[in-house]
């Protein structure tokens, strides 16, 4: 068995009257998952850093640019049977301009803005529904004892 690191996930938001939104994308008819809500999600490319994916697959997702954008303190996992692999999964965070148009790419039927319960009840994995949650707790508590670490995205 082999411990692999070849997908990423990314949680989308923005800010609307105070309060957090998440983007989440239902899976297209043909894809693999069909009709699934999730966030965005994507394949390391050879020679990519896992963030690189993550930004990467914003724009080809969804169009957007994300204006502050982190690690969040969380890896996501899950066994493959078929090739006998644990793979884990970075999760990050990106706010958006909350006045920015989302353009789905063909992987994608739809796309919904949900504040946090609703977008949990959309996701069909619990890592995933703690991420949101996670998020959600950095982005709206005040003493906050989470610090994710941000990614600098006027470096890249």
């Amino acid at each position: 068995m082999k411990i692999v690191s070849t997908l990423i996930e990314a949680h989308v938001f923005r800010l609307v009257n105070e309060e957090l939104e998440f983007l989440l994308l239902k899976r297209a008819e043909g894809e693999k998952y069909p009709n699934l809500w999730q966030m965005v999600t994507g394949s390391i490319e050879s020679g990519e850093k896992g963030f690189q994916t993550a930004l990467r697959e914003i724009d080809e997702e969804t169009g957007l640019t994300p204006e502050m954008f982190w690690v969040a303190p969380q890896v996501n996992s899950f066994y493959s049977a078929e090739r006998d692999e644990v793979c884990l999964i970075p999760v990050f965070a990106a706010v958006v301009n909350p006045k920015s148009q989302v353009k789905i790419s063909p992987e994608h039927s739809e796309f919904k803005w949900l504040k946090k319960g609703e977008a949990k009840n959309h996701l069909a994995w619990k890592g995933q529904r703690e991420a949101v949650e996670t998020i959600h707790e950095y982005f709206t508590e005040k003493n906050s004892f989470l610090k994710f670490v941000e990614i600098d995205l006027s470096a890249i």
